[in-house]
């Protein structure tokens, strides 16, 4: 499937043509350009009156289940056509970068809790200052965002824990801490604070394995005596979200982003509780692929993001 491509430097035929190789249909073309059928039908015949050749072979009409295939001219073509595509759009980067400009596609990744908590302001104001960027984000746990990055399906990701490969490097974004959280109703809401063992005689509620936040509570808990197979781990679950809610309604304690809890402390529908002697801090790193730096598009965002978190966590 091809991406709806901005006006740009490449040849207004050959981007017709390009998409209707890619979607092997007129019509399908037509949606993806905003273009109507017949006008994607003439660029093409006037294509081919400038190549000396047919560049699509058709069988039946246009508009009733035409079937469509590239000629051997239409297959040389677009070798040499996606080239050019690429060329212009490294041309216009270049360009946009004299005048200080971004543009471009950007390809992101972030963990659950990055995604979800941390991110949506900052995309907001990233798309206003940057409006030319194509910006497409996914989101996974943390060793998912990581091996998109090492794979190179995304150019950058936001991870919440650990990157546990080599394959690729890390940047501090901005710290981080995990909190124990409980339901208002809780005998620990009164105290505030409890002793570690305490952990043990309480159903908790945690993250997915895979998931960084886990991992870093894993590691903090062991680390103060307190190995997984001592805890009463009552439930597994695959977001944030859902251990908030969990813990609102007094299935279990849990320990989550202080990112995560503005709106529900607000509230007043969950407490934070402390545990003497443990604290447990990470960071929201940047990710990408190991022996590169980032550039364009992603380079701007990752100034961009690390100023905005720097504004908001003072």
């Amino acid at each position: 499937m091809v991406h709806c491509w901005g006006e740009g430097l490449e040849n207004f035929r050959l981007r017709v043509f390009r998409a209707v190789a890619a979607e092997m249909s007129f019509r399908k073309a037509a949606e993806v350009l905003h273009l109507s059928q017949p006008a994607v039908s003439q660029q093409i015949r006037a294509l081919e009156e400038e190549a000396g050749a047919r560049l699509f072979d058709r069988s039946g009409r246009e508009g009733h289940g035409t079937q469509i295939s590239l000629t051997e001219a239409g297959r040389v073509l677009l070798g040499y056509a996606t080239k050019a595509a690429e060329t212009m759009a490294e041309a216009q980067r270049a360009l946009a970068a004299l005048n200080d400009e971004v543009v471009g596609e950007l390809r992101l990744g972030a963990s659950t809790t990055v995604a979800q908590y941390v991110l949506p302001r900052i995309l907001g104001a990233f798309l206003r200052q940057y409006p030319h960027v194509h910006l497409s984000l996914m989101s996974g746990n943390t060793e998912k965002i990581v091996e998109e990055v090492a794979e190179s399906r995304i150019a950058l990701g936001i991870i919440e824990g650990p990157a546990m490969r080599r394959d690729v490097k890390t940047e501090r974004m901005v710290r981080d801490e995990m909190v124990l959280i409980v339901s208002p109703n809780h005998t620990w809401a009164k105290s505030g604070v409890i002793e570690p063992e305490a952990l043990t005689t309480v159903p908790l509620l945690l993250r997915e394995r895979g998931s960084g936040s886990r991992r870093v509570v894993e590691r903090a808990l062991k680390a103060a005596g307190l190995p997984l197979r001592s805890l009463k781990v009552a439930v597994e679950l695959d977001s944030t979200e859902a251990i908030i809610s969990g813990v609102e309604a007094e299935l279990g304690v849990g320990f989550v982003s202080r990112w995560a809890i503005g709106k529900v402390m607000r509230l007043g529908t969950v407490r934070v509780v402390a545990v003497e002697g443990i604290e447990i801090v990470r960071d929201f790193s940047f990710v990408r692929l190991a022996g590169t730096e980032a550039t364009g598009t992603a380079a701007a965002f990752q100034r961009f993001a690390t100023a905005s978190v720097g504004e908001s966590s003072r």
